[in-house]
């Protein structure tokens, strides 16, 4: 196994721990689990079947229906690229999508500021009223029920690491217009950024880049701190916009949805 591999491979672990740790339920099948969260039913991220193998790749949909079958929604997250490549043709032919996640690990060089004086660790109830308005701009035909989901399912998180903190940028004005997650697991040495977003009305202030810096210098900071990742998806720009900052791809995992 490549030294890539064996990063995704420790990555991949990582990511599927945490879906583990900030469960409300989960429900072992073979090769697989379900985690499931009827206060945040119309997560994706708390509600979703993980495959790590499959005898019968055709049966995965049938397996999804067995554990999902009370949600609206279906989510299959698979790792291995060849059970994914199995297992499409009958997935689409179910009325599924299928995205490519991109693992990128943090090579380059810390930023050369960390964002001292203009991000801060901010709490969940701080950042709401600006990641409710974001949720509004990117989902503007959901319902209120839907959107109070996705601010309040923040909490879960908290429960998936050793230390799980959000870091918020600041504009001119005071208020709140860039955040992300920082995860970070002792045992492995790794750490997460996760849910970088900016503001819309804010964009192109450098706050994204200042919570990004930040995360870099606090996760470096971390003790035996090994390497830092994210996830991005692989046919979106932010890929290109995390390259030019230090990451590079060490692997994909794949995610079936039907909504």
């Amino acid at each position: 196994m490549s030294d890539a591999q064996q990063l995704a491979e420790a990555v991949s672990t990582f990511r599927r721990d945490f879906a583990r740790r900030q469960a409300a339920r989960v429900v072992e099948a073979d090769g697989a689990f379900a985690v499931l969260d009827e206060e945040f039913s119309g997560s994706y991220e708390h509600n979703q079947l993980y495959v790590e193998r499959a005898d019968d790749p055709v049966a995965l949909a049938g397996l999804a229906d067995e554990l999902l079958g009370g949600l609206r929604h279906r989510r299959i997250a698979v790792r291995d690229g060849a059970l994914a490549e199995a297992a499409a043709p009958a997935l689409l032919a179910a009325g599924y999508t299928h995205d490519v996640e991109l693992l990128m690990v943090h090579r380059g060089p810390l930023p050369a500021g960390d964002g001292a004086g203009r991000v801060a660790e901010v709490g969940i109830a701080e950042l709401r009223p600006a990641e409710l308005e974001q949720w509004r701009r990117w989902l503007p035909d959901s319902t209120d029920a839907v959107l109070e989901q996705l601010v309040g399912r923040r909490k879960r998180r908290l429960d998936g690491a050793d230390s799980v903190r959000t870091l918020a940028a600041r504009d001119e004005d005071g208020e709140i217009g860039a955040w992300a997650d920082l995860y970070v697991d002792r045992a492995s040495g790794l750490a997460q950024i996760e849910d970088l977003a900016t503001a819309e009305p804010r964009r192109g202030r450098g706050l994204g880049d200042a919570v990004l810096a930040a995360a870099l210098h606090r996760a470096a900071a971390a003790p035996g701190h090994r390497l830092t990742f994210l996830v991005a998806d692989a046919a979106d720009w932010p890929q290109h916009w995390y390259a030019r900052r230090g990451f590079t791809p060490i692997g994909r995992t794949h995610a079936f949805t039907r909504s």
